[in-house]
């Protein structure tokens, strides 16, 4: 969903087996980024992340990645939720430790998708910013996301959105 199929639909990334819209992947997978100081977040490949990192912190930082999607997702997928994707942001502190950093599987960093209704193919129903994106990209003005423009009542669902996946969660 999101990037990952887009890219997967320009021919940008490839899989060993065919995929539908939604539909889960055999098995969770790592798509890089850094930070820019300016713009967007610059997506990089794991061989880019272990040269600047090293080897062993570039493993420490896969390790948690699949260790903290695989606990909360089934978490989350006992209370009705389906985590597709999650961002986590590491960094490393005064003491050259890796940490991870800001928020993590919040409706903000992740998508959550409604299990009773989710359908290989079709848009799920989610309870994420994916009702803000979707706003965002269909109302760009040449080209820019009109973050100025965007109306009281998507931002008002938004929240509503955010407090029901909160709901659903912690029941």
């Amino acid at each position: 969903f999101g990037s990952l199929w887009r890219a997967y639909q320009k021919g940008e990334c490839s899989f060993e087996k065919d995929y539908k819209l939604a539909q889960r992947l055999e098995k969770p997978v790592l798509t890089p980024a850094v930070k820019r100081d300016v713009g967007h977040d610059e997506y990089v490949s794991m061989e880019a992340i272990a040269v600047q990192l090293g080897d062993k912190m570039t493993r420490s930082i896969v390790d948690a990645c699949f260790q903290l999607y695989h606990v909360c997702s089934e978490y989350a997928y006992s209370k009705g939720m389906i985590i597709a994707d999650a961002k986590f942001e590491f960094g490393l502190n005064a003491q050259g430790e890796l940490v991870l950093a800001d928020e993590i599987f919040t409706p903000d960093s992740s998508r959550y998708w409604n299990a009773a209704s989710y359908e290989v193919g079709v848009s799920p129903q989610s309870f994420d910013k994916q009702l803000l994106r979707d706003w965002l990209l269909q109302n760009q003005i040449n080209g820019a996301f009109a973050f100025d423009k965007i109306p009281e009542n998507i931002l008002r669902r938004t929240g509503e959105l955010y407090r029901e996946c909160l709901c659903r969660l912690i029941s």
